[in-house]
């Protein structure tokens, strides 16, 4: 089995700590972005994946090859050209204060990518999955026609699909609006991970009876908006949602459900009160429900509850990244919490 993700990654800034941006003398650089996120995931879980994208040739963007190469990701696929890399700047945020993300993408390498620029039968030769999300198309017309190319690709040579609507309101200042580009691309997907928010804003989907500011989250909500997106995009076969209550920007409740058109299996509800870095949550929770659909075959309420425990513990990670291994997930699915040392 082999998994293709295709999207922006970029140069992370973040201020140390809860710094505030105006308190900071100095920035940690890392790097990360959605797809690239659920392709380390699947490389730490022991799945072949490639991650493609568009990059400068410049130092900067060298680095972020080597980076996603000594965590087992694929990048031969890897196209060349433009000017810069992107860049996001993190202030994260505490209690009361929720985190601050600035984007600095604009004419990024990506941004500027046009259809033909990637071979997609070669990308796809022994492929199974592939995985794209809603950040990519918000960036720019030609990443959006990029992304419906390799779509359909992907449909032609019977390759599963999957996305993370990913709706992110300060991206899409090209034109278009979500509502204007998302369906020809989600008409194309197999498997379809999004929020309430994401299902209103990207799909014209409002979920009734949803309130996700208490703490709590009543999963049975998402039913409904489960089956509208499967009414209008007939070639989906699973509708997942991650169900998030934010108490506050340290605690979150986390977990997670899945409609297969029959049965809405519902995960375990997780307590993370201490959160170190939740970026790059959802990604984590899509990298381990790719690994559970293809390793635990047949067997969805598995799969859904191995990409809830994975992601529960990114929130424990610093940077996007989920640095975890498939033993630990496995050991908090068998509700082991305590995070004693492991001698």
């Amino acid at each position: 089995m082999k998994v293709v993700t295709f999207g922006e990654i970029m140069l992370r800034l973040a201020t140390p700590g809860y710094l505030r941006f105006n308190q900071a003398d100095h920035l940690a650089a890392t790097f990360g972005g959605g797809e690239a996120n659920v392709a380390v995931s699947l490389a730490n879980f022991g799945i072949p994946v490639d991650f493609v994208t568009r990059l400068p040739k410049n130092d900067i963007a060298e680095s972020c090859v080597k980076d996603l190469r000594k965590y087992g990701v694929g990048v031969n696929q890897i196209v060349y050209g433009g000017d810069r890399i992107g860049i996001y700047f993190l202030e994260t945020g505490a209690v009361s204060r929720g985190s601050k993300v600035i984007y600095d993408r604009a004419h990024s390498a990506i941004s500027e990518i046009k259809s033909g620029m990637i071979d997609w039968d070669q990308v796809f030769d022994g492929v199974n999955w592939f995985h794209w999300t809603g950040i990519t198309p918000a960036i720019s017309q030609g990443a959006a026609d990029v992304c419906l190319e390799a779509i359909r690709k992907a449909n032609e040579k019977g390759i599963t699909v999957s996305c993370d609507l990913n709706y992110r309101k300060n991206l899409w200042n090209y034109g278009k609006k979500a509502g204007e580009v998302m369906p020809a691309l989600v008409a194309g997907t197999d498997v379809i991970l999004g929020n309430e928010e994401d299902a209103e804003k990207v799909l014209g989907i409002k979920p009734e009876g949803v309130d996700v500011t208490g703490g709590h989250v009543e999963a049975t909500a998402y039913e409904s908006v489960s089956k509208q997106i499967r009414t209008k995009f007939p070639r989906c076969k699973k509708v997942i949602t991650t169900l998030r209550g934010s108490i506050n920007a340290n605690h979150n409740s986390w977990s997670g459900v899945l409609w297969d058109g029959k049965t809405l299996f519902e995960a375990p509800t997780y307590q993370i009160t201490d959160i170190v870095d939740r970026v790059g949550g959802g990604d984590s929770f899509m990298g381990g429900l790719i690994y559970g659909l293809l390793t635990y075959t047949g067997d969805d309420q598995k799969a859904l509850n191995f990409a809830v425990a994975a992601s529960c513990l990114k929130h424990t990670i610093y940077g996007d990244y989920n640095q975890v291994t498939v033993d630990e997930v496995e050991k908090l699915m068998g509700g082991d919490d305590s995070g004693r040392v492991v001698r």
